[in-house]
């Protein structure tokens, strides 16, 4: 395949992913081949797996937490500055990853602020509430200001190269010890800020993040536009900042993008960083079964109505397909230039060379990566299907009787995307009559030079 740094920005490259990934996304994903599990559907397993079980609130009062994500320079410490300042008497304790970047002078607590020397990571005001530095162990330093019981709500300023789903899972996950946060915090809110005037240019940037030195070590291959999906796929509120420096049918446009791409998230505007406290504080917005859980792409897939924009240009569609790809004719389309105006694509696809093997299809921007999911059910033995009674029923409205399980369904979100000619050059990767027929021994040895997968991890 083409390697991403010489791509043209249009046009998606593969990336080598020899292993699932465990970069959270909201992919539904298959189960490894010890416990198979029926294609995602809307009423089946579109909970991310990487998303722990939903938890009830226990009983007694925890410590609400509003957790704010969003790309570097996107506004995030502008919105926390701007709640600082009209916080509304409530006692409120803030997770910053930079603490110079927090207002904290004269101007803001009219100097009833006092640094407590012996942690510089620390910085209390008198007025009752404390900012400190974002901690290698967030687990241990929300638990130690929830015990401290003098807090009203807790505000978590994520760094801006990190998705939000495992902080979310940091407060679901029942750690089985005394570092647990269940009976002690619990997410009010998972907040995305979206730069208005850089969003869409970010869609174009091929560069990964180690390429342009922000990146978690030198091996994050992820883009831009890879981390701002994720960030606004998994989020129930999103705020749109900076909305003085775009045009109104540019602003548009922008929120009819990220309503495509989170259609059940509140979409919120925000000048200098002013957003109404009760939008950010107290709102009870986070469900840990449906956040994150059905983004645009997912809805689609499962034929529920996605907002579309025909004035913007926003719309998407589904590519379906019960034969598999030729691998050499599609590593071709993904280097042709079919791909203008395609934002998202994700999906499941299966590949005539590797037949028994489910396969995630995740596009954002420029980039695309193809990894194994797992095996697909028609491939394993029936008594080791691990189905409830809904997932078996969707198994066998969908069964096909020569393939099984086994298809292809891809959904394309984007502006002004061309679906007529993509929808024509997936076609052309299909195998054709004569290719179906030879069956999958003679598939097997077709050419494949797309990335080889691992299946066993």
């Amino acid at each position: 395949m083409t390697a991403p740094a010489t791509t043209p920005a249009t046009t998606p490259t593969a990336s080598a992913a020899t292993t699932p990934t465990t970069t959270p996304t909201t992919t539904p994903t298959a189960t490894p081949a010890a416990s198979p599990t029926a294609t995602p559907t809307a009423s089946a397993a579109t909970t991310p797996t990487a998303t722990p079980a939903a938890t009830p609130v226990p009983a007694t009062p925890t410590l609400p937490t509003t957790v704010v994500s969003g790309f570097l320079g996107a506004g995030k410490t502008t919105v926390l500055n701007q709640l600082l300042k009209n916080r509304e008497g409530r006692r409120l304790a803030v997770i910053v990853n930079d603490m110079s970047e927090i207002n904290i002078d004269a101007a803001l607590v009219a100097g009833q602020v006092h640094l407590d020397r012996t942690d510089e990571r620390l910085v209390e005001m008198t007025n009752g509430c404390i900012c400190c530095t974002l901690r290698d162990d967030l687990l241990d330093e929300v638990a130690r200001l929830a015990d401290e019981g003098r807090f009203d709500h807790l505000v978590i300023e994520s760094t801006g190269i990190s998705e939000p789903m495992p902080v979310a899972a940091t407060f679901l996950f029942d750690t089985g010890d005394d570092h647990s946060l269940l009976e002690r915090a619990h997410i009010d809110s998972m907040t995305t800020v979206v730069d208005a005037a850089r969003l869409l240019d970010h869609f174009d940037d091929i560069a990964e993040l180690a390429e342009l030195g922000i990146g978690r070590d030198e091996s994050d291959v992820r883009t831009i536009a890879d981390l701002i999906v994720d960030q606004i796929e998994f989020a129930d509120l999103l705020i749109v900042s900076k909305v003085d420096l775009v045009e109104a049918d540019e602003l548009a446009r922008v929120q009819a993008l990220v309503q495509a791409l989170n259609p059940d998230a509140e979409i919120i505007t925000a000048l200098d960083g002013d957003v109404p406290i009760h939008r950010l504080l107290g709102t009870g917005r986070f469900d840990p079964e449906a956040t994150g859980a059905f983004p645009g792409w997912a809805q689609a897939l499962n034929d529920v109505p996605v907002p579309e924009s025909e004035e913007y240009g926003i719309g998407h569609f589904v590519y379906r397909s019960r034969r598999p790809f030729h691998p050499a004719r599609l590593a071709a389309t993904l280097d042709d230039d079919c791909w203008e105006g395609v934002l998202r694509s994700k999906g499941f696809f299966w590949l005539a060379t590797r037949p028994d093997v489910q396969a995630i299809w995740h596009q954002a921007g420029p980039s695309i990566v193809l990894e194994p999911s797992g095996p697909w059910l028609a491939a394993v033995p029936e008594e080791s299907w691990e189905l409830d009674d809904d997932e078996r029923a969707d198994l066998e409205r969908r069964w096909d009787p020569e393939f099984g399980d086994r298809m292809t369904e891809l959904v394309f979100i984007g502006i002004d995307m061309d679906q007529a000619t993509l929808t024509a050059a997936l076609d052309r990767c299909i195998l054709t009559d004569n290719e179906t027929a030879k069956g999958p021994r003679h598939w097997t040895r077709f050419f494949d030079p797309l990335p080889a997968w691992d299946t066993n991890t």
